[in-house]
């Protein structure tokens, strides 16, 4: 069905195909979700919108279950990165949401995230947002048949060294994709250029920075999945799945057809 090279996943074009499918049910369910976002809902709503995407959609979820993981959102609010579990929390004016969510269609696995702000934020926090999504899309086009790995991660660190003074999270980053939620190579969202495996046709990357308005370091909750910063600043989380293709990266969980 695919073959391995150096312990990545390579996918045919008919593979390529269903896990664009698994990414237009993820696009679709965070523009749900974002729409939905305002002060006064709580996480646990959220989290009932996707769900009723992966319904609607006949996809099913890739998050819940996942070694006991709850819920099918990672709903994480201000100081939380990742994996924050939905409930009660209401959102309120001025917080900033980072949204992670996954679909599988016949097996093949889709992952993105978005960060969207409640209501009028602190302009430190938008920039922080808008930061991070744009060392998201510098990652992406780095993504090319004939690239080394840790150009995608050199352009992510890159792009927020030059926005700003960002803590940049190293613990987590992002991951291959496609039989499984998580699979080789694990990429960072920092270092040197021209290191690790070369990039290949076929090869599918989620890519995910982190960024955070002060200290980069970390620690998990007694949940045992909410990951916040140690010092309470407010972070920011972004990520698509993306094709390594002749033609160039091809994102697979935005709305449009986006071919880079």
């Amino acid at each position: 069905m695919f073959k391995r090279k150096s312990g990545i996943e390579i996918k045919s074009a008919d593979q390529l195909a269903v896990m664009r499918q698994a990414g237009l049910v993820v696009a679709h369910a965070l523009e749900a979700m974002r729409v939905a976002v305002a002060p006064g809902v709580s996480t646990d709503d959220l989290d009932d919108i996707a769900a009723a995407v992966l319904d609607e959609h006949g996809a099913t979820s890739n998050f819940l279950g996942y070694h006991g993981y709850p819920r099918v959102l990672c709903a994480s609010v201000n100081e939380e990165v990742v994996h924050g579990i939905p409930g009660g929390r209401v959102l309120r004016e001025g917080d900033l949401i980072s949204l992670d969510f996954g679909a599988v269609v016949d097996g093949w696995h889709g992952d993105a995230a978005i960060s969207v702000e409640v209501g009028a934020v602190r302009p430190e926090v938008h920039a922080l947002s808008e930061a991070t999504r744009e060392s998201l899309w510098a990652g992406l086009r780095a993504a090319r048949v004939g690239a080394r790995l840790t150009d995608i991660s050199h352009a992510i660190e890159t792009s927020l060294r030059t926005s700003g003074r960002y803590g940049i999270v190293q613990e987590y980053g992002g991951h291959g994709i496609g039989t499984r939620m998580h699979m080789d190579p694990h990429i960072l969202n920092y270092g040197s250029p021209g290191r690790g495996p070369v990039l290949k046709e076929g090869m599918v990357l989620a890519i995910e920075p982190m960024a955070v308005l002060g200290s980069p370091v970390v620690q998990v909750l007694d949940d045992d999945w909410t990951v916040v910063t140690a010092d309470k600043s407010v972070a920011s989380h972004w990520e698509h799945t993306v094709a390594i293709t002749e033609a160039g990266p091809w994102v697979l969980t935005t709305l449009d057809h986006t071919q880079l």
